[in-house]
């Protein structure tokens, strides 16, 4: 794919490093093929493994999308390192996984590895505070102010629970002092930053535009609703979420790691093209890394099984139920701060019109690690993929995670 394209397809599908794509009828259909060693290519004839599954069935090939298997192929690449996929739902599923354990060994990926999930994070915040709203512990219409009166200041008194799950709060992104490049960021990665720090540094700046006339995704919004969590329980946010969500839906390999920097568990390396020590540029590896910045926006540990049974259990009502579902497919009816186009994130979710059916999502980006979950508002096609990106907190989005996102479900409308 050219590079004008791939720009172009990366501007429609990337929404805030956090894209929903949506299905259409006619997507490449993949093979069920063994997970290739580092440079080898999937071969149809291969015998399936564990990483295997059933080939999708009944599915005709858009021209101008990649099969899953070759878009995978020949990893390790200049952009990625490894990557794992996942696809599901009543119109068939595949598994395909590729690339490399770590760059010294060479091992093949492991395709049950751990791997950071960036934002998908929000997709389990906005669903634990769901939850407390159908207890009727939290209100969406209250506002932020009157949950934590001696954090949010008077100028963000009308900020609503509801504005800060769909990114409308018009609250700016606070200042981490960590610097500018990746560089600086690496040399930071081990600052621990506290979700109250950093909603004073935000709060105490002045407002981007007035609560729920705009759109503008940020994390901010999430570490005020992850407080709230807090204040109206009694008890840590990352408890909430696993007593919520991990531990009834049996995600054994799904955590919040808090202020820990190690993945823990099986995982497949991380790296990050940066200068290095000697002066030149290369691949660093950065699969230890704090996430405190992150915190209820962007901390989450997963594997793609433990994505796939969330996103099925989410988008079939098991997660959050009744009525308040429909804010996780509701968009506010205002327009991007930036681009002026009609918002795109809901409560937790983001859509987008890909091949002629909306599908709704979220993709993630830390250092090392692109991660993205999808479905059909009908879970006929899931998504799930973890990609070891060189530059996952690129301007654009990552060619491979780029070119999943086409294989299954075709090209933005």
């Amino acid at each position: 794919m050219r590079t004008s394209t791939r720009t172009l397809l990366a501007a429609a599908l990337v929404l805030g490093v956090a894209a929903g794509p949506a299905l259409t009828p006619a997507f490449a259909a993949p093979r069920a093929v063994e997970a290739p060693r580092a440079g080898a290519t999937p071969s149809a004839d291969a015998t399936p493994s564990a990483v295997a599954a059933p080939a999708v069935t009944g599915a005709t090939a858009h021209p101008a999308s990649p099969d899953l298997s070759t878009v995978i192929a020949g990893l390790p690449r200049t952009d990625a390192t490894a990557a794992l996929v996942r696809v599901g739902g009543s119109e068939g599923a595949w598994r395909g996984s590729a690339g490399v354990h770590d760059l010294v060994s060479g091992a093949p990926a492991d395709p049950a590895a751990r791997f950071r999930a960036g934002s998908v994070t929000k997709v389990f915040t906005a669903a634990t505070v769901l939850q407390l709203a159908s207890e009727r512990r939290i209100d969406l219409d209250r506002t932020a102010r009157s949950y934590l009166p001696e954090l949010i200041p008077g100028r963000y008194a009308t900020v609503t629970v509801r504005q800060l799950l769909n990114h409308t709060h018009g609250i700016p992104a606070p200042e981490l002092a960590v610097g500018d490049t990746v560089e600086e960021w690496y040399a930071h990665r081990f600052d621990v930053h506290s979700p109250e720090d950093m909603v004073r540094s935000a709060t105490a700046k002045p407002r981007e535009f007035r609560p729920g006339t705009k759109q503008h995704y940020l994390n901010i919004g999430y570490t005020i609703a992850g407080l709230i969590v807090e204040r109206v329980t009694g008890d840590r946010y990352e408890h909430q979420v696993e007593r919520r969500i991990l531990r009834p839906l049996g995600l054994r390999d799904t955590c919040l790691p808090g202020e820990a920097a190690e993945l823990a568990g099986p995982y497949n390396h991380g790296y990050q093209t940066m200068r290095l020590d000697d002066g030149t540029t290369g691949l660093r590896d950065v699969s230890v890394w704090g996430v405190t910045d992150g915190w209820a926006a962007g901390d989450l540990v997963s594997t793609t099984a433990d994505l796939e049974r969330f996103t099925r259990a989410l988008f079939a009502g098991r997660v959050v139920r009744g009525p308040l579902l429909e804010e996780m497919f509701t968009l506010p009816k205002v327009a991007d701060l930036k681009s002026g186009d009609p918002a795109a994130y809901s409560a937790g979710l983001s859509m987008k019109r890909l091949g002629g059916r909306e599908v709704w999502g979220k993709t993630g980006g830390r250092w090392g690690y692109n991660a993205a979950i999808a479905s059909t508002r009908d879970g006929a096609r899931t998504l799930v993929y973890s990609v070891n990106s060189t530059d996952a907190k690129g301007q654009d989005m990552n060619p491979t995670a780029l070119n999943l996102m086409v294989a299954a479900y075709g090209l933005p409308d």
